[in-house]
């Protein structure tokens, strides 16, 4: 009988990231989030937290691993069912997976709780973090990340400032692009090259969603305003077909292609 993994998933095809074997340290039946973005191909945040606290302890990783079938992942990425770094064992986690597993180990995160240092703290562990970064004013953060109360846009852009510092691995902003700040390109262009992150991913919700993907013809528009930096857009991504080790839980914490 095929093992039933509960906490790692993949591999996946994942942009930019080649194949990837994602571990997700939350592991709810619902998303553990502190955003409700409005392109999430998840769905609607049930409640908003942002409490760090323990929700799969790094024993349970590590033995579930342990169980997996033969796979070639190019790396391993901590993300899943909403926001990571809500884990409060992510730096753990990361440190005792790099030991057992011989990959570079990347986090997704949403950025909302780069501020704290515990958080930071837990980040540097990564060999790269992939940040997001889809608003220029508080206005713009509330209408398309739709974030959790206390949660403030400028403490988001100075928690990315202060890490990218301090931080030795690759830091990438990836950037959703949908209708509401097709035309704030420009702002948000200017706002990355303060900064200045190893590499910028453009992208627009290609998954089912709430929002419609913008054409290759704007995404072609928008990339002009990051000229000079390291930037892809997902319309360039070449995508290879690979069998998940769980087909049902790729699809709780991917959505479906």
């Amino acid at each position: 009988m095929k093992r039933d993994f509960k906490y790692v998933y993949g591999p996946v095809d994942s942009w930019r990231l080649g194949v990837s074997l994602g571990i997700d340290l939350l592991s709810q039946d619902a998303k553990v989030c502190t955003f409700d973005c409005s392109y999430c191909q998840l769905g609607r945040t049930p409640a908003y937290t942002t409490e760090r606290r323990l929700y799969v302890s790094t024993e349970e990783i590590l033995e579930e691993m342990a169980g997996l079938p033969e796979v070639e992942e190019d790396h391993i990425t901590f993300s899943g069912i909403g926001e990571p770094t809500l884990a409060r064992n992510l730096g753990e986690a990361i440190r005792a997976v790099r030991c057992i597993r011989r990959r570079p180990v990347v986090v997704l995160t949403n950025a909302s709780l780069m501020f704290r240092e515990d958080v930071r703290e837990d980040l540097l562990s990564a060999n790269y973090v992939i940040a997001k970064l889809d608003a220029c004013s508080q206005d713009s953060f509330e209408e398309i990340n739709r974030p959790a109360p206390g949660i403030a846009y400028r403490d988001v852009l100075e928690g990315l400032k202060i890490f990218k510092a301090c931080y030795r691995g690759k830091l990438a902003l990836q950037i959703m692009f949908v209708r509401a700040n097709r035309n704030l390109a420009e702002e948000i262009a200017r706002i990355a090259r303060e900064i200045l992150p190893d590499e910028v991913q453009i992208n627009t919700p290609l998954r089912p969603c709430s929002e419609s993907p913008l054409p290759r013809q704007d995404m072609d528009v928008i990339r002009e305003y990051f000229k000079g930096m390291n930037c892809y857009s997902v319309y360039d991504a070449v995508k290879r077909r690979v069998e998940p080790v769980s087909r049902k839980s790729t699809v709780l914490r991917r959505g479906k292609s």
